[in-house]
């Protein structure tokens, strides 16, 4: 158990995407080549625009109805399985990360245990994590794939708070980097969102 201290956040829930890994170019490229069989084509401007705060499937489902069809789970499925390969691709060749990200988490884990929470898939943010070379030091990992719904919705920073909160004498002193602004967070209204704030009442917004 790690003790709390009243001066600082004893645990820190990373976000993936734009805070560790500078990879949206890559995501870009391999949502363009997924989706070019079908006669789509995805514009840089519309990806940065509208389809960036999306998880892979909410990001296909959203690019699909915008073009004009009507999508099921069934073709979103396929499409977020035929991007997983063209992602790990390039990024096995080439992923870009953020400059100082290994000592960022390393002085962080230094107070406390560190999860990550993000609309990525598992496998493309331990591909992540081996390339910071951090992965002895992340003791929880939130996925896509576990959650119910993408960010801003909170299910995921509720679960990584959840996994954290085992591990620190007090839930209230968890710290949030996250690369986008969390919208839900400004509605008390939302579900779920007065725990979050009770948990992890400061939350740290780093725009990338």
């Amino acid at each position: 158990m790690f003790p709390a201290s009243p001066q600082t956040f004893v645990a820190t829930l990373f976000d993936y995407n734009g805070v560790l890994a500078n990879d949206e170019t890559v995501h870009l490229a391999a949502f363009q080549d997924a989706l070019a069989p079908l006669g789509i084509a995805l514009t840089e401007a519309d990806y940065w625009a509208k389809y960036l705060g999306f998880d892979d499937v909410g990001a296909f489902g959203a690019i699909l109805t915008d073009s004009g069809r009507r999508p099921d789970e069934a073709e979103i499925a396929r499409l977020v399985e035929a991007k997983r390969p063209l992602y790990r691709a390039r990024a096995e060749a080439s992923l870009p990360l953020f400059p100082g990200a290994s000592e960022l988490i390393r002085r962080r884990a230094a107070a406390g245990p560190v999860g990550i929470v993000s609309g990525a898939l598992r496998d493309e943010i331990e591909l992540g994590i081996d390339a910071v070379g951090v992965r002895d030091l992340i003791v929880s990992v939130v996925a896509a794939e576990d959650t119910r719904a993408s960010k801003p919705d909170p299910h995921g920073y509720l679960l990584g708070i959840e996994a954290l909160s085992k591990l620190v004498s007090t839930r209230s002193r968890i710290a949030i980097a996250s690369s986008i602004v969390l919208r839900p967070m400004a509605s008390s209204a939302t579900p779920g969102i007065g725990k979050v704030r009770e948990t992890a009442p400061a939350v740290i917004t780093t725009v990338s």
